[in-house]
């Protein structure tokens, strides 16, 4: 069906260059001095039949401009050739002694001068014959395209490319779905995911749609390319409309030709653009395969870490990307033109003020990466954040806390806050981590007694080393009380929350057990009268709460007196 239409066109074509064969002359409307596309640079107006081109008129004769003669002659003619009844057997050259004169009957079509004969670099004789010789055969031509078989003949192929054009139009609707269906039960399998080495850029899904819509653009191209070849022909098999169809066809020819030479003259551009696009994949593969060894410890360099192979391969695939974009941008499509440069400098002035918080958190998470203030897994601090690292990138670092959030923070934040680190030194055994907590005692339970007390709750608890043994630290002597802290190893800083929990319930336990209130010192030396807070378990059957001290007015004046007070 494509190659009967093309086929139908092609002849069209010919067809229509064939009639008119001084196309590069200006329309009639158009004055020539104002057109300069004029191929063969003849000054002078045409003399038009229909849309078909006779001769050129170039000088004036008495008061009588070119553009008017042409256009007198044009009318004559266009008259002669819509009356069936003037027969071309009437038309005859008329030599005079100054002029030459074309007339058919008595009616004269066109006076020809020494003056025309000159500028035709002919005789006016010879000029006279050859302008009549194409006066007929050009109405020959123009009653023959008008004739009713001619019409009819039209119709008929105007019928015929409407039947191949709504055959075109049911094809595609029966196999476009067809096509999209394919496409789609290939995702996966014929059409892949895009990746650069390891890096997916694009999932099979996503380029399935891409190239689903690749052949949507297709199909409406040649829909409206249909259409227009459709329309071309149509206009082409009418002689009032082929002009029109003319004009169509040659904006259409000089389109593809257009293009045709901006693709030639692309073409070293492409080539220096495949260029570059091979040479950073191919570098970009080796350094992928370099840094992977670097990571599995298979290459070493000194002072260079394992951990730091993966993010120093990011930060080389991007500076071979980008300096891959400033050599592929001179040869991008308009890089030259005005629109082109506005839009490069506005999108570097609003990238300069929007990236300034995204640029600082990338050189915060270089520094960060290179610093090795953590590791993936990593329990740490920051600011009041405690969790486990789960993520590091160029902008951000994620951390889960033992309740499972998520914590999201900029790189520039971890930067400028303290980072502590519990896991940097755990399997360390000369850095264990050392677990702290404190708990304060009143100045009549003996300290060595508390000490003991609790170094055995800390060797009590799950996951506290015994060795190095642990220590109790006398932090302060207050009004009071004494502050105690206890400082225990332990190699599972993961485990802290557990191990704090633990080691306080084997306090409470051990303190109890030795007859040890853990209680305000406040609260005892004003509770007269009230039961110990240790609980019942811990103490000895004949336990009695201490009475009240009660004493009389003039025991207040008598210190001595009050020494012989009971309690009740």
């Amino acid at each position: 069906m494509i190659s009967l239409i093309c086929f139908i066109f092609m002849i069209n074509i010919s067809i229509a260059y064939s009639q008119d064969k001084t196309v590069t002359v200006p329309d009639r409307d158009t004055p020539v001095a104002q057109n300069s596309d004029v191929v063969n640079k003849i000054d002078g107006t045409p003399v038009l039949l229909g849309d078909t081109t006779l001769f050129v008129i170039q000088k004036n004769v008495g008061s009588f401009s070119p553009q008017e003669r042409a256009e007198a002659v044009s009318n004559r003619l266009e008259k002669i050739a819509n009356d069936p009844s003037t027969s071309l057997e009437n038309l005859q050259v008329i030599e005079n002694a100054d002029i030459t004169n074309i007339v058919v009957g008595d009616k004269l079509l066109l006076t020809l001068t020494d003056k025309d004969a000159k500028a035709a670099n002919q005789t006016r004789q010879i000029l006279g014959k050859e302008y009549l010789e194409i006066i007929k055969n050009t109405i020959i031509q123009y009653r023959k395209e008008r004739s009713l078989g001619n019409i009819l003949k039209g119709i008929i192929y105007s019928f015929i490319s409407t039947l191949v054009l709504l055959i075109l139009l049911k094809v595609f609707n029966q196999v476009y779905p067809r096509i999209i269906t394919r496409l789609q039960n290939w995702t996966g399998i014929r059409i892949p995911e895009l990746r650069i080495q390891n890096i997916e850029l694009l999932p099979a899904a996503r380029v399935s749609n891409i190239v689903t819509r690749l052949v949507k653009i297709i199909r409406t191209i040649l829909v409206i390319s249909i259409f227009y070849i459709y329309i071309s022909l149509v206009l082409s098999f009418f002689p009032w409309t082929k002009q029109i169809s003319s004009r169509l066809i040659s904006y259409f020819l000089a389109a593809i030709y257009k293009s045709w030479l901006a693709f030639a003259d692309y073409l070293p551009n492409i080539f220096a653009l495949a260029l570059i696009i091979f040479i950073s994949y191919y570098s970009l593969k080796f350094i992928r395969y370099l840094f992977t060894e670097l990571g599995n410890g298979t290459i070493s360099v000194p002072g260079f870490y394992n951990d730091w192979a993966e993010p120093t391969y990011k930060l080389v695939f991007l500076i071979i990307v980008a300096l891959a974009l400033v050599l592929a941008f001179p040869y991008l499509p308009g890089f030259g033109s005005p629109a082109f440069q506005g839009i490069s400098v506005f999108l570097g002035i609003l990238f300069s003020l929007g990236s300034t918080a995204v640029v600082a958190n990338v050189v915060a998470g270089t520094i960060l990466i290179y610093t090795r203030a953590f590791q993936m897994g990593d329990r740490i601090k920051i600011g009041e954040a405690i969790g486990d690292i789960v993520e590091k990138t160029l902008l951000v670092t994620r951390i889960r806390t033992i309740k499972n959030v998520i914590i999201t923070i900029p790189n520039g934040t971890v930067l400028t806050s303290q980072i502590i680190n519990y896991t940097a030194l755990s399997q360390d055994p000369n850095y264990y981590l050392i677990l702290h907590t404190t708990i304060t005692l009143g100045y009549d339970v003996p300290w060595r007694k508390v000490h003991q007390v609790l170094i055995d709750a800390a060797i009590a608890t799950n996951n506290i080393l015994t060795e190095p043994i642990p220590f109790v630290l006398q932090t302060s002597l207050d009004d009071f009380y004494v502050s105690y802290e206890l400082n225990a190893y332990s190699n599972k800083p993961m485990l802290m929350a557990n191990i704090y929990s633990d080691l306080h319930q084997n306090i409470q336990d051990k303190c109890s057990e030795a007859g040890i209130e853990i209680l305000s010192p406040h609260y005892s030396a004003v509770r007269d009268g009230n039961q110990t807070t240790i609980p019942e378990n811990y103490l000895s059957e004949d336990y009695k709460a201490p009475g009240f001290r009660l004493s009389s007015l003039n025991n207040l004046f008598n210190p001595d007196n009050s020494k012989n007070t009971p309690n009740l």
